[in-house]
């Protein structure tokens, strides 16, 4: 008898990790340090918090609607074609912000790094989740979310040199070109990379998105956490330093060296916390107890932070940002897990969207407790919601 020897189709071999991986952790760190300028160079080009607010609430706005469409984007196009039209949005949002801190200049910027910010981490998880094994997905994705951190402090330390040494205005010029250098970079990844994702839906919007989390709980409930979670981590970048200064009495110099311990923690949350996921915890249990430690570090600043002395709230500053700044790349990664075959895409840039209101609700809720009361107390509200997100995450046994 002579046996039959079934010969199996080799599986397809993939590109490289590393590169894709590099690619698009650059290109967080472009739009990070764009989305920062304004921020980091108010002082010296004369923009008031209006403008500011004007600039980051359109971005966000903008961010959110792109955001449904990063996925199927990436599926139509690719994601590195995405990528390259991410940087020339963000050159252009620069170009518009060099016009001066006119509202109509600020707005236009607005506008474009919305562009730019929206598709791109649907995009990058798209290509990522193909490429990565699954154990190793926590660790890829927080390794990639330290773009925003390498951006922000890039922007923190270089952009007020150039100020300095030349001229306010430099800054988004070097952002610029800087921009439009990574294009060919992109390109030049795009046709090794951009055909394994070309699968996506025909069409995707906000009913699509909608569809998509009305029929699985798990998404829903992450989409859900992404809001008070989003809202946590601006309440801490975007709002401590004035707290420190207005309520607990800080020198603004002081001030700004407890929310770089927070940025420092952001840093170590966004690696450590993807080792701790690869090698010892459920992503899901993960996520869900970065939501309570956020909110036990965001009351204990909002209740107690004018009693602490200086190290001890540096400290507090630093396990803030731990878990308010630290928790993306796992909770990408959990929303990779959670995501229907095929669609990972579409699901992160449905997921996201709670991200971003989280982005433009926060600010409306601690301007609205400092009317009212101060902003202590909306520190304490925005810890209770992210506290009540992550206790519905740990019930979530999917």
């Amino acid at each position: 008898m002579v046996a039959e020897t079934a010969t199996a189709t080799p599986a397809p071999l993939l590109p490289p990790l590393l590169p894709a991986l590099a690619g698009m952790t650059g290109l967080q760190a472009l739009v990070a340090l764009a989305l920062f300028a304004p921020g980091v160079l108010a002082p010296r080009l004369g923009i008031d918090p209006a403008g500011l607010g004007l600039f980051t609430t359109t971005g966000f706005a903008v961010g959110m609607a792109a955001s449904l469409y990063g996925g199927v984007l990436a599926g139509r196009l690719g994601p590195f074609r995405i990528a390259s039209l991410c940087a020339v949005a963000v050159a252009a949002a620069m170009l518009c912000a060099m016009t001066g801190g006119s509202a109509a200049g600020l707005l236009a910027a607005g506008v474009a790094i919305g562009l730019a910010c929206g598709p791109e981490t649907p995009a990058s998880a798209a290509i990522l989740g193909r490429l990565v094994r699954e154990a190793d997905r926590p660790m890829v994705f927080s390794v990639r979310q330290t773009g925003n951190q390498i951006g922000a402090i890039a922007g923190s330390l270089a952009l007020p040199l150039l100020a300095v040494a030349l001229d306010p205005r430099a800054g988004y010029a070097v952002i610029a070109m800087l921009a439009l250098a990574c294009i060919p970079v992109f390109e030049r990844l795009r046709p090794v990379y951009d055909p394994l994702t070309r699968n996506a839906a025909a069409g995707f919007g906000l009913g699509t998105a909608v569809q998509l989390l009305h029929g699985d709980p798990a998404l829903r409930r992450m989409a859900l956490a992404a809001l008070p979670y989003s809202a946590s981590q601006l309440t801490l970048n975007g709002f401590f330093v004035v707290f420190a200064v207005t309520e607990l009495g800080l020198p603004h110099v002081s001030a700004g060296v407890a929310l770089a311990a927070g940025q420092a923690g952001g840093l170590v949350g966004r690696l450590g916390w993807g080792v701790v996921a690869s090698r010892w915890m459920a992503p899901r249990r993960l996520v869900g107890l970065l939501g309570l430690g956020m909110a036990a570090a965001s009351i204990l600043v909002g209740w107690a932070g004018a009693a602490l002395p200086f190290p001890l709230l540096t400290l507090a500053t630093f396990l803030f940002g731990l878990t308010a700044s630290g928790w993306n790349g796992v909770f990408v990664a959990e929303v990779a897990r959670l995501a229907p075959a095929g669609r990972i895409g579409e699901a992160t840039g449905a997921v996201m969207v709670g991200g971003f209101a989280g982005l433009i609700a926060g600010p409306i809720l601690l301007v609205a407790a400092a009317a009212v009361s101060d902003l202590a107390t909306g520190y304490v509200a925005v810890g209770l919601l992210a506290a009540l997100s992550g206790l519905s995450l740990l019930k979530d046994k999917r």
